[in-house]
């Protein structure tokens, strides 16, 4: 059932909104469906409805795409549903500064098109097709590529968001420089929609490639991956990313990605190939995995430093048939999924044993996402110890706490 709302919400919303309309059952976030949609067309527009919002003491989710949508815990309470679809414009391409201002609601694919028609990029990875500007920031989702270029919280110059009260923020500008004060780029980025409404994203952006080549080994132990890994990361070759791919027993291969000039790529890929061993082969296309989600119905983000590869890899494996699928990125982060055979008790298990492994080398687990009887059965993020301080932060930037109530850490 849609969450009550209190009489006369939907109208006060419908004054200083052109698209509002009850929630529908599908529309539920992990099960919680919302008492109202608003789909805001401008960041005035979105002001507003955050305004009423606060006015009416409505607990609110942002929603983008919808493909990271049943990441983290379901809200406590979700009144209003704050779509941003309609904020789907390039603000502002300049391509002399590379710089790029985008609403939200735009889709990765639509900003990727703009962009490649000056030769530039977002060098973020997209893994999921639909995933939204906003979505992909307030869930600071990266993959191979930040090895080189970084995470969302390392592109991001410039951002405006709607705060919790209905007013209109903004920080940072056109030009790659630091300033003083909060920094909401970096504090935004991974907030999972708990901290305000991201409206507007200025990025830093990097030309395109003239030549790319990704260089990919053949079938490896974890120790053969773990030792292949260092010699290519303590190699002249710069590669733009490194990732390791363990989507089926009996092994996992080492690919790695490199750009530049044509001549300058083609002979970096043959050290490559020789770094990687006499069955590794050079390719212009990826291969099957690379920078794509591993499949099953859970989902684990884990920070591993490359120290502690070769024993992520040892422990994914120890399961035999039913053993995880995992990628891994040699910035030290990676991703594991487990099949939809899991239990909850052996997902619990698994979780658990991973975190004792990371913890040896400062590392974490953290479910993106699971089937209800895993969540339930799992302390979704594990050990937090910057819990009190984004408690604070939290504090302060939503006092009431009626954005994405409870979806983060500790219930934030």
């Amino acid at each position: 059932m849609p969450t009550p709302l209190p009489p006369g919400v939907l109208k006060a919303l419908a004054k200083v909104c052109g698209d509002v309309r009850p929630g529908e059952p599908e529309e539920g976030v992990l099960g919680v469906v919302p008492g109202a949609v608003a789909a805001p067309s401008s960041v005035a527009e979105a002001a507003e409805v955050m305004r009423v919002a606060a006015e009416r003491e409505l607990a609110v989710v942002p929603r983008g795409g919808e493909t990271r949508l049943d990441w983290g815990a379901p809200p406590a309470l979700c009144d209003l549903l704050v779509d941003t679809h309609r904020l789907d414009r390039v603000v502002e391409h300049a391509a002399g500064d590379l710089v790029v201002k985008a609403e939200a609601g735009l889709t990765m694919e639509r900003l990727a098109d703009v962009l490649a028609e000056r030769r530039q990029r977002l060098a973020l990875d997209t893994p999921l097709a639909g995933s939204t500007v906003g979505g992909t920031v307030a869930t600071g989702a990266a993959g191979p590529l930040r090895l080189l270029y970084g995470a969302p919280r390392d592109l991001v110059i410039g951002l405006t968001v709607v705060r919790a009260d209905g007013k209109v923020a903004r920080s940072g500008g056109k030009v790659v420089k630091n300033v003083a004060g909060y920094d909401l780029g970096r504090l935004f980025c991974g907030s999972a929609g708990t901290l305000g409404l991201i409206a507007e994203v200025t990025f830093r952006l990097h030309p395109v490639p003239p030549a790319r080549a990704y260089v990919t080994s053949g079938p490896l132990g974890p120790d053969q991956a773990h030792d292949a890994v260092q010699a290519v990361l303590h190699s002249p070759i710069a590669p733009s990313a490194v990732e390791v791919l363990a989507l089926a027993p009996p092994g996992c291969t080492v690919c790695v990605l490199l750009e530049g000039v044509p001549d300058g790529v083609a002979a970096r890929s043959a050290t490559a190939r020789e770094l990687l061993g006499s069955e590794a082969r050079i390719s212009e296309e990826p291969p099957e995995g690379w920078g794509a989600y591993p499949d099953g119905t859970t989902l684990l983000d884990v920070a591993a430093p490359p120290a502690a590869l070769s024993r992520l890899l040892t422990e994914l494996a120890s399961g035999g048939r039913a053993s995880p699928s995992a990628s891994w990125s040699a910035a030290g982060r990676g991703y594991v999924g487990l099949p939809a055979e899991t239990t909850p008790e052996a997902a619990a298990a698994m979780l658990a044993s991973l975190r004792d492994v990371l913890a040896r080398h400062r590392g974490t687990a953290v479910v993106c996402y699971a089937p209800e009887g895993v969540r339930e059965a799992v302390d979704l993020w594990g050990p937090v110890p910057a819990a009190g301080l984004m408690r604070r932060v939290k504090d302060q930037f939503d006092p009431g706490h009626r954005l994405s109530p409870g979806r983060f850490v500790g219930g934030i």
